[in-house]
């Protein structure tokens, strides 16, 4: 029996015989005798369908990727498919048909596609647009492309397409193993890839894109690195696909079949690769013999079928069998690998930094509405070593404040300088690695992904995540261990993050922002919706970690207590502009901070309340 643990075996290797990848194997080595046996038990009509439903399948799989794991709903994998085909079908045509030309055509219609792509991403993905804009650029894709095609003449083929080229001369029993074992080899390699480390990223991406900016991840680059990818195995498909049927027409880079290949996937389970092979073949088939028996009325068939698959089973098909499979049938699936914590090499030069080192620099840092002026010429420091509170009324500004210090696009005029670097028109992820990190109000985590995952994605930064292997080892640094630990996140670190309670999502995101290793740290009212005893812990490891780590943390908060407890200075907001910076006791004995508060209620607790 292999040692599975022996390291010194290739990453891919033990990723192969892991139990994880040995049932991987099996279930393509089934699926691979059933590729090779179908022509011998299916009529000719049906292999013929097949052959062409296995090209459909892969631009299927692609499909699934960018919208079931990466959340990026797109129309436009169709077009990429039509001009693959076109590639091919115009290669052939001008330069006639050999080894070469075929080399050419398939490597042609990859670099075209992925070339398209990345024009494509670079209009859909740019630093502050919607998901909602990127869609609709896939809408326009295809209809540009339609258009292009028929404007071509005879290079083209304008409406008719392209036909009448000599192509490869193989039996359609070939074609039918050809095209599968190319379907279940992209459908093989995406599930590595989707399964591995690296496949953890496009899943934050669906979940939560917010937060992957602000873990340092350059999100627009992940997402057009995927798009490229995926346009460039949807170009080979339809160069296949072209080579097969020896026609490449205008409906193969459609708008309608963009929305086909979308049904496929919703149809047979979105975020499950076999779910969008199964949407695609059924549909493939269904429609070849529908559109023969019931030629008026098949496509409101197939319409009505998605209507009623999407109305009672949301997840699709196999999402409904994977559920039912996973409540009768548990002993089917793999039991996650349990998770070893250690802690990872930290900041111990920074740890021995003089405290008088100055992390952040604001002057003159003011933020406007149009004419609603909401931060008016704030400037601050803050040093390594301190713990500095911001406090004020609502609508003070504290948080339009944290904003523009964590992103460089946000304040309408003024400096900033994080660890003496200037932040001016820097997005995000580029403040993050400058040293920040920024705690939102609300817990801001990965919902569907566990809590060791979730902080694998915060050290993806800083340990590059293998695009094969799943690693069973979680490594982080001191201060991101002492509040897994502390917090008692160390005994749920196989459980989603959408099983925890309140207290723990915060205390997780915590564990995230610090996961980074980072010089400064915002916090915005981290303590909202927490009981006294999770106050008090959470206290307790702040100041820890800041006294041990010597970081440099900005807190918004409104428990007065909580800020005696733990602040080093209190800065104190009004009206958008700083009142008044100074010790614990200077802010909070001081007359101008009653006045502030006039028309609110201090209680025993300390807390400000309207």
């Amino acid at each position: 029996m292999p040692d599975l643990a022996d390291t010194s075996r290739p990453a891919a290797m033990r990723a192969v015989l892991s139990p994880r990848g040995v049932k991987r194997t099996a279930i393509l080595a089934i699926f691979g005798a059933a590729v090779l046996v179908g022509p011998l038990v299916l009529d000719p009509y049906t292999v013929n369908i097949l052959v062409r439903a296995f090209f459909v399948a892969i631009v299927a799989v692609t499909v699934d990727i960018l919208w079931g794991y990466s959340g990026y709903l797109t129309f436009g994998q169709g077009a990429f498919f039509g001009l693959g085909a076109y590639t091919l079908a115009i290669t052939f045509s001008e330069l006639g048909f050999g080894p070469w030309q075929a080399i050419a055509a398939f490597g042609g219609a990859m670099l075209l596609g992925a070339l398209v792509a990345a024009l494509v991403g670079w209009l859909s993905f740019y630093p502050g647009s919607t998901p909602l804009y990127a869609t609709i650029i896939s809408l326009v894709l295809p209809i540009v492309l339609v258009q292009l095609i028929y404007s071509g003449g005879n290079f083209t083929g304008a409406s008719s397409g392209v036909v009448g080229y000599f192509s490869f001369t193989f039996m359609t029993d070939t074609w039918f193993r050809i095209a599968g074992i190319a379907t279940l080899a992209v459908a093989g390699l995406a599930h590595v890839l989707v399964s591995s480390d690296a496949g953890r990223l496009l899943r934050a991406l669906r979940d939560n894109e917010m937060r992957c900016a602000y873990l340092g991840l350059d999100t627009p680059r992940l997402r057009i690195v995927v798009l490229v990818a995926c346009a460039a195995v949807a170009a080979a498909a339809g160069a296949g696909y072209a080579a097969f049927g020896g026609i490449a027409a205008p409906e193969n880079a459609g708008f309608i079949f963009g929305t086909q290949l979308v049904v496929m996937v919703a149809l047979g389970g979105r975020g499950m690769l076999v779910g969008a092979i199964v949407g695609a073949l059924s549909i493939e088939l269904a429609s070849a013999y529908l559109s023969s028996i019931l030629p008026f009325m098949w496509e409101l068939l197939v319409g009505i079928a998605f209507v009623a698959v999407i109305v009672t089973m949301p997840a699709g098909l196999f999402g409904l069998l994977g559920a039912a499979a996973r409540r009768w049938a548990p002993w089917a699936f793999t039991a996650p690998e349990p998770v070893t914590l250690r802690t990872a090499a930290g900041r111990a030069e920074v740890a021995q930094a003089g405290t008088d080192d100055i992390v952040l620099e604001a002057n003159d840092v003011s933020k406007s509405f149009g004419a609603l002026t909401v931060l008016s010429g704030v400037s601050l420091t803050a040093r390594r070593g301190e713990l500095v509170s911001l406090v004020g009324p609502n609508g003070a500004g504290k948080t339009t404040l944290i904003r523009c210090l964590a992103d460089g696009r946000e304040a309408s005029s003024g400096a900033i300088r994080i660890g003496g670097t200037a932040t001016d028109k820097l997005p995000p992820h580029r403040v993050v690695r400058l040293g920040l990190g920024r705690k939102f109000q609300a817990a801001s985590v990965f919902e569907t992904l566990t809590v060791a995952d979730c902080l694998r994605i915060a050290r993806a930064g800083r340990d590059k995540p293998s695009l094969v292997t799943t690693s069973s080892e979680l490594a982080l640094p001191a201060a991101a261990r002492s509040v897994v630990e502390s917090s008692g996140l160390d005994a749920r670190l196989e459980d989603e993050a959408r099983h925890l309670s309140h207290g723990l999502k915060q205390a997780l995101e915590l564990a995230m922002v610090l996961a980074l290793e980072p010089e400064l740290v915002l916090l915005d009212e981290p303590t909202a919706g927490l009981t006294r005893a999770e106050r008090q812990r959470f206290a307790d490891i702040l100041t820890d970690v800041v006294e041990r780590e010597r970081l440099c943390v900005l807190i918004v908060e409104h428990d007065l207590d909580f800020v005696r407890q733990i602040s080093s200075r209190i800065v104190v907001l009004h009206q958008g502009e700083l009142a008044l910076d100074g010790s614990v006791d200077e802010v909070v004995n001081s007359q101008l901070v009653r006045e502030i508060y006039s028309g609110h209620q201090v209680e025993k607790t300390g807390e400000v309340t309207q």
